[in-house]
């Protein structure tokens, strides 16, 4: 999702559309990104513009390209998200955090 989906920018209403088939949302931004939590309420506020409902499915947030961080940033990154999202650091390269993502994709389904 860009900023302006709800407005059709990009492939806009068409993959919005396509989101509200789905039973949660998994949203996966890149721990490099100058602000992880602006990038959330973002993604979020597109959402809510598109269609309000669609913020009461269960959530994740996976922050990629994890190897790129150390614990330092990710002590500060994990301060700056908010509480009522469970997030989890993956690295597709090192394959870390992966299977741990999935278990915690599958209980969210299975909840």
């Amino acid at each position: 999702i860009i900023e302006g989906a709800h407005e059709g920018k990009g492939i806009g209403h068409r993959f919005l559309r396509h989101i509200e088939r789905n039973s949660m949302l998994l949203f996966v931004i890149p721990v490099d990104s100058d602000d992880i939590k602006k990038e959330y309420k973002i993604l979020l506020n597109e959402l809510k513009q598109y269609n309000p409902e669609l913020l009461t499915k269960p959530r994740l947030l996976a922050i990629t390209k994890s190897e790129l961080a150390d614990d330092e940033l990710r002590k500060l990154i994990n301060k700056e998200l908010p509480k009522t999202i469970p997030h989890i650091f993956i690295s597709s390269w090192k394959k870390e955090g992966l299977d741990k993502l999935k278990g915690m994709i599958w209980k969210l389904l299975n909840e």
